[in-house]
């Protein structure tokens, strides 16, 4: 990592001013005397649980991290978190609703979003009203895969070779055995990557309705344990994941094919309808837009977007879905048209959408309040929810790049934020 002169001369002054450099290594010397007292860790979340892990901290319960209802309600939280001590409460707002014409969304939904961000929510339901105004987004779940990588150490590029040979002969039976762990999950496919004597097997798996990066992990372990018992290939070393499923990160693997649900939506927003809504016209949309989508090449970004982390993070901590996924779900490409009749196409495509509508953070009380209003919680509505957030991105896409087309982008955040 790189910084520049002049950032690092600031920065070295701002550090030398009041002391010096030996004061300073001795700050960030390693320091064993006297040793750290760890908390002792508990998984299993109860009331009781929950007040003895505030005295062996030393300190009193905080009213706002451990309220009342919190405290009686502390064992909806057992199986989601390790070392309770209350909960973090985040504002909770409403957009919408969204008209979603789609394989498995719709109807008109309601779009809880929690956030702390001024200015998010009201961006999202402007672009969510522009959408439902011109009947609805049009939105499709293409694919669904949830991958998880092992990785295999040889001798040799031969064994490696040879480990492959065999690998591909016994697909049927790592389905078999994958299967065998879940009702829900299947192992559906598997790619190789050979990097010289070290092999990643790359699975792929549906989950149903489950975001399930659990569910393939388990499915993996078991898919090993049957590689290290069965392989006629001497394995050096073996690990269950690799870091070539692309798990929590960007990756352009993800963006190129699959990691979850992929999804896409588009809209047909008459001139009309924007000058309504976001007093502006398709070609100053337009012209934004192709300006805006060099300047993301131009940086390097994965895709081109303008904020699809924002829509994504507030919906995901509303839902229960796994916040870190944002990572690799917030890619994609968001592209606008202007028609023959001088209206505004737009569609934004999402490559690795990481979501479920049950397991994992979805049964938590809250989140699955936050889903029942959606009316998209529990089995069988996880395409909808996919369908739902390429929609919510679109909206946001619509008002962001009009804001910035027009000028408005800094006057609303002057105006909502604090």
């Amino acid at each position: 990592m790189a910084g520049k002169r002049s950032l690092t001369n600031a920065h070295l002054k701002s550090l030398l001013d009041h002391q010096d450099l030996e004061s300073l290594e001795r700050q960030l010397t390693p320091k064993t005397s006297p040793p750290a007292k760890h908390y002792l860790p508990h998984s299993t979340v109860s009331q009781r649980r929950v007040q003895r892990f505030w005295k062996g901290m030393g300190k009193a319960p905080h009213p706002d991290l451990l309220d009342d209802w919190t405290s009686a309600n502390a064992e909806s939280f057992d199986g989601n978190i390790e070392n309770c001590i209350g909960s973090v409460k985040i504002p909770l707002g409403v957009a919408g609703p969204l008209r979603v014409n789609g394989l498995y969304a719709q109807g008109d939904y309601p779009l809880p979003l929690a956030t702390s961000e001024a200015a998010l929510v009201a961006s999202y339901h402007r672009g969510a009203c522009m959408i439902s105004a011109a009947g609805g987004c049009t939105a499709m779940l293409l694919y669904q895969a949830v991958n998880r990588s092992p990785a295999f150490a040889f001798d040799s590029i031969i064994s490696a070779g040879r480990f492959v040979v065999w690998a591909m002969e016994s697909f049927e039976q790592f389905q078999e055995v994958a299967n065998g762990t879940t009702n829900h999950g299947k192992l559906v496919d598997v790619g190789t990557t050979v990097e010289g004597n070290h092999v990643y097997l790359n699975f792929e798996f549906t989950t149903g309705d489950a975001s399930g990066q659990n569910m393939v992990t388990i499915a993996t372990q078991a898919v090993c344990d049957f590689i290290e018992s069965n392989c006629p290939v001497t394995i050096k070393q073996l690990y269950v994941e690799g870091n070539l499923s692309g798990d929590k990160k960007a990756s352009a693997q993800a963006y190129t094919s699959v990691r979850g649900r992929k999804v896409s939506a588009e809209v047909l927003i008459p001139a009309h309808i924007l000058k309504k809504y976001v007093h502006t016209t398709p070609k100053q949309m337009t012209d934004y837009w192709k300006m805006s989508a060099i300047g993301g090449v131009l940086s390097g970004t994965m895709g081109v977007h303008g904020h699809f982390a924002n829509g994504l993070a507030a919906l995901y901590l509303a839902t229960g879905q796994d916040a870190a996924c944002v990572a690799e779900s917030a890619i994609g490409v968001t592209r606008f048209e202007l028609t023959d009749d001088g209206d505004l196409y737009a569609s934004v495509s999402l490559p690795s959408v990481m979501v479920g509508t049950v397991g994992g953070g979805t049964g938590l009380p809250s989140q699955k309040a936050s889903l029942e209003l959606m009316g998209l919680y529990g089995s069988g509505h996880s395409g909808a929810l996919a369908e739902v957030c390429a929609g919510l991105l679109l909206g946001g896409e619509l008002s962001i790049i009009a804001a910035l087309a027009t000028g408005d982008f800094t006057r609303a955040h002057r105006k909502l934020a604090r």
